[in-house]
């Protein structure tokens, strides 16, 4: 009778350490799982940190430009432009010819009504904001006489 109940106390002590060792080895997966899904969300999936505003420097004013539009009609108009603090000393000559192509040959009453002007302000704006690299954060007008 010894015999037959010896075996059976070693595999009760077995049983009790089998479990015991397949949860700590669940454990380490379910570890391991969390640590590669929290890398994978760091590089992949986390949000694009937030680019500063561009600090306002300098206001240069151009001289105004006279541009002709349709059916013989002209509008002479001058433009500011806002830089950055961090820009350098622009030329003004890519801010001119971009402002003579937005407007040229325009009809007199797309550049007469308010909605219109600020609409050709914004995408002269974006066209400026391209050729400068972002030097200029502003158009503004100084002079805008149609006729």
């Amino acid at each position: 009778m010894s015999t037959k109940t010896a075996p059976d106390a070693d595999k009760k002590g077995t049983d009790d350490a089998e479990p015991k060792s397949k949860r700590k080895k669940l454990v380490l997966v379910l570890v391991g799982v969390l640590v590669v899904a929290a890398a994978g969300y760091w590089f992949f999936l986390r949000p694009a940190p937030a680019e500063a505003e561009p600090v306002p420097g300098e206001v240069i004013t151009l001289e105004p430009i006279q541009i002709n539009l349709a059916e013989g009609h002209y509008l002479k108009v001058g433009i500011a432009l806002q830089l950055t603090a961090d820009a350098d000393e622009l030329d003004g000559s890519k801010a001119l010819d971009a402002t003579i192509a937005l407007f040229s040959g325009l009809p007199l009453d797309e550049v007469s009504l308010p909605k219109q002007r600020a609409e050709l302000k914004d995408e002269l704006g974006s066209h400026l904001e391209e050729a400068y690299h972002g030097d200029v954060m502003e158009v503004y007008y100084t002079e805008f006489v149609t006729q």
